[in-house]
Protein backbone atom coordinates (compact mmCIF):
# COMPACT_ATOMS: atom_id res chain seq x y z
CA UNK A 1 0.00 0.00 0.00
CA UNK A 2 0.81 3.07 -1.07
CA UNK A 3 1.81 5.47 1.86
CA UNK A 4 -0.01 9.11 0.80
CA UNK A 5 0.10 11.99 3.08
CA UNK A 6 -2.83 13.61 1.27
CA UNK A 7 -5.18 10.84 2.29
CA UNK A 8 -3.42 9.93 5.25
CA UNK A 9 -2.60 13.28 6.79
CA UNK A 10 -5.30 15.44 5.99
CA UNK A 11 -5.32 17.64 9.33
CA UNK A 12 -1.58 18.24 9.11
CA UNK A 13 -1.14 19.19 5.80
CA UNK A 14 -5.03 20.03 4.35
CA UNK A 15 -6.70 22.23 6.82
CA UNK A 16 -9.11 24.53 5.83
CA UNK A 17 -9.43 28.32 5.83
CA UNK A 18 -9.89 28.51 9.11
CA UNK A 19 -7.48 28.41 12.25
CA UNK A 20 -7.71 25.29 14.39
CA UNK A 21 -5.44 23.19 16.95
CA UNK A 22 -3.18 20.48 16.02
CA UNK A 23 -1.29 18.21 17.32
CA UNK A 24 1.92 17.47 15.60
CA UNK A 25 3.37 14.05 16.50
CA UNK A 26 7.13 13.85 16.52
CA UNK A 27 8.68 13.63 12.43
CA UNK A 28 11.78 13.98 11.30
CA UNK A 29 13.18 16.20 8.07
CA UNK A 30 16.01 16.18 5.66
CA UNK A 31 16.97 19.74 6.44
CA UNK A 32 18.73 22.59 5.12
CA UNK A 33 19.20 26.24 6.53
CA UNK A 34 19.50 29.96 4.86
CA UNK A 35 19.74 33.49 5.33
CA UNK A 36 18.15 35.98 2.87
CA UNK A 37 15.54 36.60 0.16
CA UNK A 38 13.49 33.42 -0.40
CA UNK A 39 13.08 35.04 -4.56
CA UNK A 40 16.88 35.05 -4.51
CA UNK A 41 19.56 32.79 -5.69
CA UNK A 42 20.60 31.50 -2.69
CA UNK A 43 17.40 30.28 -1.73
CA UNK A 44 17.13 28.57 -5.24
CA UNK A 45 20.33 26.90 -4.71
CA UNK A 46 19.21 25.04 -1.79
CA UNK A 47 16.21 24.04 -3.06
CA UNK A 48 18.56 22.62 -5.88
CA UNK A 49 19.95 20.10 -3.21
CA UNK A 50 17.04 19.17 -0.84
CA UNK A 51 14.80 17.32 -3.61
CA UNK A 52 17.70 15.35 -4.90
CA UNK A 53 18.33 13.93 -1.52
CA UNK A 54 14.51 13.31 -0.57
CA UNK A 55 14.15 11.23 -3.80
CA UNK A 56 17.36 9.69 -3.13
CA UNK A 57 16.02 8.57 0.10
CA UNK A 58 13.25 7.19 -1.43
CA UNK A 59 15.13 5.76 -4.11
CA UNK A 60 17.45 3.87 -1.28
CA UNK A 61 14.95 2.84 0.58
CA UNK A 62 13.14 0.88 -2.20
CA UNK A 63 16.41 -0.61 -2.72
CA UNK A 64 17.33 -1.59 0.66
CA UNK A 65 14.25 -3.42 0.59
CA UNK A 66 14.46 -5.40 -2.13
CA UNK A 67 18.13 -6.11 -0.61
CA UNK A 68 16.79 -7.40 2.54
CA UNK A 69 13.80 -9.25 0.34
CA UNK A 70 11.00 -7.35 2.82
CA UNK A 71 8.40 -5.69 1.79
CA UNK A 72 8.23 -1.99 0.21
CA UNK A 73 6.41 0.88 1.77
CA UNK A 74 6.08 2.83 -1.17
CA UNK A 75 5.10 6.65 -0.58
CA UNK A 76 4.69 9.99 -2.18
CA UNK A 77 7.39 12.54 -1.40
CA UNK A 78 6.04 14.55 1.43
CA UNK A 79 5.73 18.72 0.52
CA UNK A 80 8.39 21.11 1.05
CA UNK A 81 8.13 23.21 4.60
CA UNK A 82 9.86 26.22 5.96
CA UNK A 83 10.71 27.43 9.29
CA UNK A 84 10.78 31.08 8.94
CA UNK A 85 12.78 33.82 11.79
CA UNK A 86 14.73 36.48 11.21
CA UNK A 87 18.28 37.60 11.58
CA UNK A 88 19.46 39.53 14.80
CA UNK A 89 19.83 42.49 13.00
CA UNK A 90 16.51 41.80 11.34
CA UNK A 91 14.60 41.61 14.33
CA UNK A 92 15.59 44.90 15.47
CA UNK A 93 14.71 46.57 12.36
CA UNK A 94 11.51 48.46 12.52
CA UNK A 95 10.46 47.09 8.73
CA UNK A 96 10.70 43.92 7.00
CA UNK A 97 13.33 43.04 5.01
CA UNK A 98 13.31 39.92 3.03
CA UNK A 99 17.40 39.97 2.95
CA UNK A 100 17.61 39.02 6.90
CA UNK A 101 15.01 36.41 6.81
CA UNK A 102 16.30 33.07 8.86
CA UNK A 103 15.34 29.87 7.43
CA UNK A 104 15.48 25.96 7.30
CA UNK A 105 14.03 24.39 4.63
CA UNK A 106 12.80 21.09 4.79
CA UNK A 107 11.14 18.01 3.53
CA UNK A 108 9.66 15.00 5.78
CA UNK A 109 10.90 11.27 5.90
CA UNK A 110 8.85 8.63 6.75
CA UNK A 111 9.02 7.20 10.75
CA UNK A 112 9.25 3.68 8.63
CA UNK A 113 13.01 4.46 6.40
CA UNK A 114 15.25 3.67 8.88
CA UNK A 115 18.44 5.62 9.75
CA UNK A 116 20.57 3.55 8.02
CA UNK A 117 19.06 4.07 4.75
CA UNK A 118 19.10 7.66 5.53
CA UNK A 119 22.77 8.25 5.91
CA UNK A 120 23.45 5.86 2.96
CA UNK A 121 21.38 7.31 0.38
CA UNK A 122 22.71 10.90 1.52
CA UNK A 123 26.21 9.75 0.58
CA UNK A 124 25.29 7.85 -2.36
CA UNK A 125 23.36 11.06 -3.68
CA UNK A 126 26.62 13.36 -2.73
CA UNK A 127 28.97 10.55 -4.87
CA UNK A 128 26.73 10.70 -8.10
CA UNK A 129 25.48 14.39 -8.39
CA UNK A 130 27.71 16.26 -5.68
CA UNK A 131 27.52 19.95 -5.03
CA UNK A 132 29.20 22.02 -2.19
CA UNK A 133 25.66 22.84 -0.38
CA UNK A 134 24.92 19.24 0.13
CA UNK A 135 27.88 18.97 2.89
CA UNK A 136 25.40 21.52 5.02
CA UNK A 137 22.01 19.44 5.19
CA UNK A 138 20.90 17.77 7.83
CA UNK A 139 18.63 15.45 9.23
CA UNK A 140 16.71 16.53 12.16
CA UNK A 141 13.99 15.45 14.51
CA UNK A 142 11.14 17.38 15.92
CA UNK A 143 9.27 16.62 18.94
CA UNK A 144 5.66 16.36 19.38
CA UNK A 145 4.20 19.57 20.04
CA UNK A 146 0.71 22.02 19.85
CA UNK A 147 0.18 24.01 17.28
CA UNK A 148 -2.65 26.22 15.67
CA UNK A 149 -2.66 26.37 12.21
CA UNK A 150 -4.45 27.67 8.83
CA UNK A 151 -4.75 27.55 5.04
CA UNK A 152 -3.68 30.70 3.32
CA UNK A 153 -4.92 30.48 -0.27
CA UNK A 154 -3.16 33.89 -1.96
CA UNK A 155 0.48 35.43 -2.16
CA UNK A 156 2.74 34.83 0.30
CA UNK A 157 2.92 38.72 1.28
CA UNK A 158 -1.01 38.84 1.94
CA UNK A 159 0.23 36.16 5.22
CA UNK A 160 -0.52 38.51 7.65
CA UNK A 161 -4.32 38.14 7.00
CA UNK A 162 -4.39 34.65 7.95
CA UNK A 163 -2.01 34.70 11.09
CA UNK A 164 -4.32 37.58 12.08
CA UNK A 165 -6.94 34.83 12.28
CA UNK A 166 -4.96 32.61 13.96
CA UNK A 167 -4.21 35.19 16.89
CA UNK A 168 -7.70 35.74 17.45
CA UNK A 169 -7.96 31.62 18.05
CA UNK A 170 -5.32 31.57 20.25
CA UNK A 171 -6.58 34.32 22.25
CA UNK A 172 -10.04 32.68 22.32
CA UNK A 173 -8.75 29.64 23.70
CA UNK A 174 -5.64 30.99 26.18
CA UNK A 175 -3.16 29.19 24.17
CA UNK A 176 -0.48 32.50 23.08
CA UNK A 177 2.06 31.74 20.62
CA UNK A 178 5.39 30.47 21.92
CA UNK A 179 7.19 32.90 19.51
CA UNK A 180 7.24 34.77 16.68
CA UNK A 181 9.21 31.53 14.53
CA UNK A 182 6.54 29.95 11.99
CA UNK A 183 5.81 27.28 9.81
CA UNK A 184 5.04 26.92 6.37
CA UNK A 185 3.89 24.09 4.12
CA UNK A 186 3.87 24.74 0.94
CA UNK A 187 0.74 22.66 -1.24
CA UNK A 188 1.44 24.73 -4.72
CA UNK A 189 4.50 25.22 -6.47
CA UNK A 190 5.04 29.21 -6.73
CA UNK A 191 6.64 28.89 -10.12
CA UNK A 192 3.68 27.20 -11.67
CA UNK A 193 0.73 28.92 -10.44
CA UNK A 194 -0.31 32.66 -9.60
CA UNK A 195 0.07 34.10 -7.04
CA UNK A 196 -3.74 34.06 -6.03
CA UNK A 197 -4.04 30.54 -6.02
CA UNK A 198 -1.35 29.57 -3.71
CA UNK A 199 -2.05 27.41 -1.08
CA UNK A 200 0.40 27.14 1.78
CA UNK A 201 -0.16 25.62 5.38
CA UNK A 202 0.63 28.52 7.96
CA UNK A 203 1.41 26.93 11.77
CA UNK A 204 2.76 28.16 14.79
CA UNK A 205 3.80 26.21 18.00
CA UNK A 206 1.53 27.38 21.42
Amino acid sequence: MKYEWRKLEKDLYLPKQKAIKVNIPSQRFVSIAGIGDPNGEEFKRRLQVLYPISYGIKGGYKKYCKDKNVEYDDYVVFPLEGVWSLTKKGQKMDYLDKNEFSYDIMIRIPDFVPDEVINASIENVKKNKFHPLMNEIEIIKREAYEAIEILHVGPFDTEPESFKIMEELSSEIDRPRKSKIHREIYLSDARRIEPERLRTVLRYEI
